[in-house]
């Protein structure tokens, strides 16, 4: 089949297939479902081959043609055309006796089927328990089943279900048939509640009621039979005494501690006490024991809990309740009191010395030493004064020191917050602010000052500081205690915001808003009335016959020309009226009349016939029918005319809320006030308050030295002469000083005021604390201890002189000698006669075993001395002109000492292993060599770097020692050098070569 044509195929068959579901809507399987045939014509497209000519070209000996000819052949190509065909389609319906519901085909009964359902044609199938042609009548009690044809078999009362038949037990029943009671535990309806009794009991098993055990009650069992009840039903009374309990269930006595017998009747026997009496008695020296607690009673004299301790020191008798009188350190016998008097007292109370008072030793021939005042008592024999509580030294001379009370200033204080304590009874003396046995509470709410003892006198105020009584004002409110109001134009807290209100308003001290006068309106009072409005708020409308409005403030009518009067309703002139206006006006206080009848009119504020009369009080303006605003601060009615307040001393504005300016007062704020140094004025009688530091009608003095606070009521507590704010009271300390009171020296490294200044002493000098000034240790010198002790000087301030002799150099801070060579002693004053002498540093050390010969010490000590004579004459010989040429083996090197001289280096031998030793080097002066940087310059080498003479550290004035090796020095000398035949210097270099010896050329 061809492509075309599979393709037409397929859409016919979706078509017939479309067009067969849209007819089949019942399922032809159901066996409820009958069908048959029937035709239908459907047009289709169909395609078929057809013929056409196909020309196509091939190969010939058609030279003119370039062999190629032409050839026909009948091909054939897929066409399509329509057509009509016949189609069948399977036709389903409902066989007789059903009918369509849906998709399906369900049976049809005449008679609906009430308990049940229709199963086939005019026959109904009953659900169980009903029975009947149409299922509508109902079992009787005792059967059950589908037509209601079995017996019911249940037992104890229960009832059949008349569709399963299954029973339905009664309360407390289970089982198939109901023929069993419920388990033990469960009860009720089907066995399935649990029994909640406790403690053994037993539940019924249809209503769940508890049955107790013995011992037992309650409605769930849970509780034991009450105190003194036991047994079944808590019938039993039990006979238990002495606070004996018996078992809820036995009625046994379980007896207390210190009871025994059947009923607990009889005490422990003596000796033991507790439960069952079976604890034994711990008393001791004869102290009795309680049979209940086993608490000791003691016998006079002991105490603890055992009797096992004696009295505490001054106590005694029975209890230790009583207090011992004896005198002058004498001991009381801890069981009568009776006095063990101490060597030189007597008496029955050792009261008595045996000197007479204020003499003491073995005749009483010695005065105390003591004094008096401070005096408990002086010993008789020794004169050792006792001082009294708050006095210590040898002679009860000296007070406590600071944070120490009591006697010989022995306890410490135990306060807080800064408090200091009485040096005797060790009291703490608290700082104003605190209070509490330890200073350790801040005053409570509306107190302040020392022991919290002065009472707040702020008005409307915060807070109040516990430490001054200083008030924090609430918003609205300053002054020293609060009771002034912001001054005009400012508000809120510390009365520290500007008021916005324009055209004269006042605004709240509180929160700011703007309070309008008469004629303006807005949150600033900004906005003037409205036309044809005027007074408080805009509220009153102008009353202007014939008028361009009136005074938004007074309402006062502005007349347009030609007219006149208080409502601009008369055209005569002011005071005429009548005819031609002849007639003249009786009307008063700027009234007009009518011009009419001459009737008066008056004007604001004021009324009556002739308007003489002013407004009667609490009313104003025209026609007196304006009441009174609400004045804040007034003294009276408002205006008759304006309606404006009298006013207080010390406010002002239409309502008198605006309180007077800063710096005026009085009536109308017209005083000026003549407070100073931020003293807050009264606005109302020009007082000043004044702020801490400061008293005086004006605030104008100052505190006297030494106190602060309000009034200057407050001592300072500073020490170290430092002053304290009059204001605050804190100290403001001397240079050196620093802490709350001054008692801090400043720390190390710092001096100064605050010990805010860097001390600049070197080489660990001291610095003053106050003035910086350093304090130089041993071999400095200078401003800042910069420098070394100048040549020939050392130690102390350089102040000692060196007895150093032959040019040796001296240590600036031990004065110690650097021997020049040639040279020894402990002033380089002797001559060095052997090589090893000629090392100022070092002796001649020991031979090694295989040197100790005399024969080989002898030639080498001969054999050195000539070396040393013929260098010496090659020394004396040498043309100064040659003095440039150096041997390979020896450069030249710069002397570091005062006056520097060119050294030159002689080979001392030319043993491998030799090695150079730096001798004698300060601490300070020991530093890591510093390795040569840059081109090669003349100078030692070790390992290829190269040293100039002055880059090796060493004293001041030595010169550059290259020495013998370990093994020729003396053993008792401090080993510097370390073994083999290299040394590793701090700075890591290993330094090799010959042993050399530096001397002037």
């Amino acid at each position: 089949m061809e492509p075309g044509q599979g393709c037409a195929l397929t859409l016919r068959l979706l078509l017939l297939l479309g067009i067969t579901g849209s007819l089949w809507g019942l399922n032809p399987d159901d066996p409820n479902v009958c069908s048959h045939w029937e035709s239908y014509a459907v047009t289709v497209q169909e395609s078929y081959a057809h013929p056409f000519d196909q020309i196509y070209y091939t190969r010939c000996t058609d030279i003119l043609n370039w062999f190629k000819c032409t050839r026909h052949r009948i091909s054939y190509k897929t066409a399509y055309r329509r057509g009509v065909r016949t189609m069948y389609r399977r036709r389903s319906q409902c066989c007789p006796g059903y009918y369509e519901s849906g998709d399906l085909c369900v049976p049809l009964c005449t008679e609906e089927c009430v308990h049940g359902r229709c199963v086939s044609p005019d026959s109904c199938q009953c659900e169980p328990g009903w029975g009947g042609l149409d299922c509508s009548s109902g079992c009787e009690s005792d059967h059950w089943g589908p037509h209601c044809s079995n017996r019911c078999q249940c037992q104890n009362g229960a009832l059949c279900n008349p569709i399963t038949g299954a029973c339905v037990c009664t309360d407390g029943y289970q089982g198939w048939r109901c023929e069993e009671p419920c388990e033990s535990d469960y009860y009720g309806k089907g066995c399935q509640l649990s029994c909640q009794c406790l403690n053994g009991a037993t539940c019924h098993h249809e209503t769940g009621e508890c049955l107790c055990a013995p011992g037992y009650t309650g409605v769930f069992c849970e509780e034991r039979c009450p105190p003194g009840s036991h047994g079944a039903q808590c019938e039993q009374r039990c006979p238990c005494q002495n606070g004996g309990t018996c078992h809820h269930v036995t009625g046994e006595c379980s007896c207390p501690a210190g009871w025994t017998g059947s009923v607990c009747a009889q005490p422990c026997p003596l000796g033991r006490f507790g439960i069952n009496c079976s604890q034994e008695c711990p008393c001791r020296n004869s102290g009795m024991c309680d049979h209940i607690s086993g608490q000791c009673q003691c016998t006079a004299g002991y105490n603890g809990e055992r009797c096992q301790e004696e009295c505490p020191m001054g106590t005694y008798g029975p209890q230790c309740a009583l207090q011992c009188d004896c005198h002058n350190g004498a001991r009381c016998y801890h069981v009568n009191g009776a006095c063990l008097c101490d060597v030189g007292f007597k008496g029955s109370h050792c009261q008595e010395r045996f000197c007479p008072a204020g003499l003491y030793g073995l005749i009483c021939d010695k005065y105390c030493p003591c004094n008096a005042t401070n005096t408990l008592s002086c010993h008789p024999l020794s004169g050792e004064c006792t001082c009294v509580a708050g006095w210590t030294g040898l002679y009860c001379n000296v007070t406590c020191s600071s944070g120490y009370h009591g006697e010989d200033c022995s306890q410490p204080c135990d306060c807080g917050n800064g408090a200091d304590c009485d040096s005797v009874t060790g009291a703490c003396i608290c700082a104003p602010g605190f209070t509490g046995e330890d200073c350790s509470l801040h005053c409570p709410p509306g107190f302040y000052g020392t022991n919290c003892s002065s009472s707040c006198s702020c008005r409307n105020e915060i807070a109040c500081s516990p430490v001054d009584g200083s008030c924090i004002c609430k918003e609205g409110r300053q002054g020293v205690d609060c009771s002034i109001y912001c001054s005009s134009g400012t508000w809120g807290l510390g009365c520290n915001r500007t008021c916005t209100c324009s055209n004269g308003a006042a605004c709240d001290p509180v929160d700011g808003t703007c309070m309008c006068g008469p004629g303006w309106k807005g949150e600033t009072c900004d906005t003037p009335c409205p036309e044809g409005t005027h007074g408080l708020g805009c509220q009153e409308h102008c009353d202007c016959s014939h008028g361009n409005g009136c005074d938004p403030v007074t309402g006062h009518c502005r007349c347009l020309a030609g007219w006149t009067g208080v409502h601009c309703d008369s055209v005569c002139s002011q005071g005429l009226w009548g005819s031609s206006c002849s007639s003249t006006c009786s009307c008063e206080n700027g009234a007009s009349c009518s011009p009419e009848d001459g009737t008066c009119t008056c004007a604001p504020g004021y009324r009556g016939t002739s308007c003489r009369r002013t407004c009667s009080p609490g009313s104003y303006g025209l026609r007196c029918s304006q009441s009174c605003p609400q004045c804040v601060h007034s003294a009276g009615a408002c205006h008759h005319v304006t309606g404006h307040c009298q006013c207080l001393p010390g406010f002002f504005g239409p309502l008198c809320n605006q309180v007077c300016p800063f710096g005026r007062y009085g009536k109308g704020c017209e005083e000026e006030c003549l407070c100073t140094n931020n003293g807050t004025c009264s606005t109302i009688d020009g007082s000043c308050q004044c702020p801490p530091g400061w008293i005086g009608d004006d605030c104008s003095q100052a505190c006297t030295q030494g106190y602060w606070g309000p009034g200057c009521l407050y001592t300072c507590n500073c020490h170290n002469g430092a002053l304290c704010s009059a204001h605050h009271g804190e100290c403001e300390c001397n240079a050196g000083w620093i802490g709350l009171y001054c008692t801090q020296r400043c720390p190390s490294g710092f001096f100064g005021n605050a010990c805010t200044k860097v001390c600049r002493c070197q080489n660990g000098a001291d610095c003053d604390h106050v003035s910086g000034l350093c304090t130089c240790r041993t071999g400095f010198i200078g401003t800042h201890c910069e420098q070394k002790c100048p040549s020939g000087t050392y130690g102390y301030g350089c102040q000692q002189l060196c007895e150093c002799m032959n040019n040796a150099t001296c240590d600036y801070v031990t004065g110690t000698c650097y021997c020049s060579p040639g040279y020894k002693g402990i002033r380089c004053d002797q001559a060095a006669l052997m090589m090893e002498e000629l090392n100022p540093y070092t002796k001649m050390s020991p031979a090694l075993a295989s040197e100790r010969h005399s024969v080989g010490a002898v030639v080498g000590i001969i054999t050195l001395l000539l070396i040393i004579m013929a260098v010496l004459s090659l020394f004396i010989w040498y043309p100064p002109e040659a003095a440039g040429e150096e041997p390979r083996h020896a450069q030249r090197v710069l002397h570091s000492g005062p006056a520097p001289h060119q050294h030159r280096l002689r080979p001392l031998g030319l043993h491998e292993g030799l090695h150079v030793q730096l001798q004698h080097l300060l601490p300070e002066q020991r530093e890591p060599l510093r390795h040569h940087q840059g081109p090669p310059r003349r100078g030692l080498q070790a390992h290829g770097e190269q040293l100039r003479g002055d880059e090796i550290p060493r004293a001041p004035g030595a010169p550059l020692l290259l020495r013998a090796p370990r093994s020729r020095r003396p053993r008792g000398q401090q080993e510097r050098v370390r073994s083999g035949a290299h040394r590793e210097h701090s700075s890591g270099i290993k330094w090799t070569g010959h042993q050399f010896l530096s001397e002037p050329l």
